[in-house]
């Protein structure tokens, strides 16, 4: 691990956090950033010497915000925080998800604005570089006041509480993996506890391992289309430029850029340019128009994670006085996760329009009256049924995808005795989100599986690039010359487009695709 990352709270990507939270970089925290936490640490550290009664400081939480805490029980106080509100449910978050959760909670810090003690942030560093993964139930965020449940079993872990989980996911006693490490707990000091858990941070984790898969899915899936538009011998008259710029909508235009950068130098393309085809059905033709669109939500989703990424959102913010503001504690609301569920549940939706665009394609290559292919690409229609199936499990990948499809932003509930009265649900959107991914990948493999059976019956050669694309596949599932099951084929596709080793792959035999 040679390579550094030094969060300075302002300008980390979600590029740097997948290479953090895989064990590719180290994490390093930036000196003007130190210097930040330090500052707004002295704040906090002032008012604890002071008669001042401050919310998170010297205060019970929630309903109980008026309720004041002496000062010899304020330690006693964040414990029972993080105690109290770690009641995760649900299945064990992966190692990826709760490292990546870790490094925006820490870059959260950076900017300064937190008051939470050196030492805190250096505990959660030193977690992420030793590679100790706190256990962490996925389910118990509102996605408003933060995610408080999670937030609160990764915080147990720092005081030498609560498991860690091993490479092999055994939970470990975490005061055996501290002392391992040569590490010990840490005590929390005032707002410590409020800090570490009240943020978006496990719905930042969720949205940037989306955000990974998307960045190579959306391409691909141009190529796919690509592949399936020469095995249905389809015409790309309407990606002309002059189409699109008569529309320029961003996503649009880069679509339809992207398609005819890939069919340049098809055979297939050539070989029937003056046929007597008028038009192709709306899933060949309007693939511009419905994969732009798509495209348009994951160009909005970067620019929204981005921001958020390099944000503070735990309450109150603490704003060291260097203009003479009297107010240097502002409770506020910037835990409240509405912006990251929304852009989840636009873009859950915009996958089911992908997939269903896509199982429509697989429907004009598998029917014979429509592309005068062999019923079902099979070898011998009648004995055997070919990739007949294959249709039917993209449209039970399909079906779940219109399931994610569905608001999960549109459910709110109010709690903390109504002082918490508007939530967002954005823990639920964006861990819904990822499951989309992982169903739409599935769906584009089955298109490819097809897609390249078809290219089997053709005379001529595809594009170069569709080329490379079928070499790949054809590592993994060889042409059909009779029935076979194709599942773990298909769930191996499904890996290679969603893990962008394909993608590089072709692009590294071609040229990179317009993004």
């Amino acid at each position: 691990m040679s390579r550094s990352v030094f969060l300075d709270g302002n300008t980390l990507s979600t590029a740097e956090v997948m290479a953090i939270a895989s064990g590719n970089a180290k994490l390093e925290v930036s000196e003007d950033a130190w210097s930040r936490i330090v500052m707004s640490r002295a704040v906090v550290e002032d008012i604890l010497q002071s008669d001042d009664v401050v919310y998170g400081i010297n205060t019970g939480f929630g309903s109980l915000v008026n309720t004041t805490i002496d000062s010899d029980k304020l330690q006693q106080l964040q414990n029972n925080l993080i105690r109290s509100h770690a009641t995760g449910l649900g299945e064990m978050m992966d190692k990826l998800s709760v490292r990546a959760m870790m490094v925006s909670r820490i870059n959260s810090f950076a900017k300064g604005f937190s008051g939470v003690h050196p030492n805190v942030v250096q505990q959660l560093i030193d977690f992420v570089n030793l590679q100790i993964t706190p256990y962490i139930p996925r389910i118990g965020s509102l996605g408003a006041s933060g995610d408080l449940a999670p937030l609160s079993h990764m915080a147990l872990t720092l005081i030498g509480e609560g498991n860690i989980v091993s490479d092999e996911g055994e939970l470990l006693v975490t005061r055996d993996v501290l002392t391992e490490n040569g590490l010990i707990p840490i005590e929390l000091q005032a707002k410590d506890g409020l800090s570490l858990i009240n943020g978006t941070s496990q719905m930042l984790s969720y949205s940037i391992l989306s955000l990974d898969i998307l960045n190579n899915l959306l391409p691909i899936a141009d190529v796919i289309y690509c592949a399936s538009l020469d095995g249905f011998k389809g015409s790309i008259t309407p990606t002309d430029d002059r189409v699109h710029e008569a529309r320029p909508h961003p996503g649009q235009k880069i679509v339809a850029q992207r398609i005819r950068e890939i069919m340049k130098s098809s055979e297939i393309l050539s070989s029937h340019a003056n046929c007597d085809k008028v038009q192709d059905p709306y899933s060949f033709r309007c693939t511009p128009q419905v994969h732009g669109a798509v495209y348009e939500a994951l160009l909005a989703m970067q620019s929204t994670i981005s921001i958020e990424l390099n944000s503070t959102t735990d309450n109150p913010l603490v704003f060291p006085d260097k203009k003479g503001n009297s107010h240097q504690i502002v409770s506020q609301g910037n835990f409240h996760g509405e912006i990251l569920a929304l852009c989840a549940d636009r873009m859950s939706l915009s996958l089911f329009e992908l997939g269903s665009i896509s199982e429509r394609r697989m429907d004009q290559l598998l029917d014979p009256k429509k592309s005068n292919l062999p019923p079902f690409l099979a070898t011998n229609s009648g004995l055997e049924s070919g990739l007949m199936i294959v249709q039917y499990s993209a449209g039970a990948a399909l079906a779940e995808l219109h399931g994610h499809s569905s608001p999960r932003t549109a459910f709110s509930t109010s709690t903390s005795a109504g002082q918490e009265d508007h939530v967002s649900m954005g823990a639920t959107a964006c861990w819904n989100l990822f499951q989309a991914c992982l169903r739409i990948s599935e769906v584009l493999a089955c298109e490819l599986l097809i897609a390249g059976e078809a290219l089997k019956h053709a005379e001529h050669s595809p594009s170069p690039m569709v080329k490379s694309l079928i070499k790949l596949l054809r590592n993994i599932s060889p042409e059909l010359d009779a029935d076979r099951s194709t599942s773990d084929e298909l769930k191996e596709i499904a890996l290679n487009l969603r893990n962008g080793s394909w993608l590089a792959r072709i692009e590294a035999e071609n040229f990179k695709l317009s993004r």
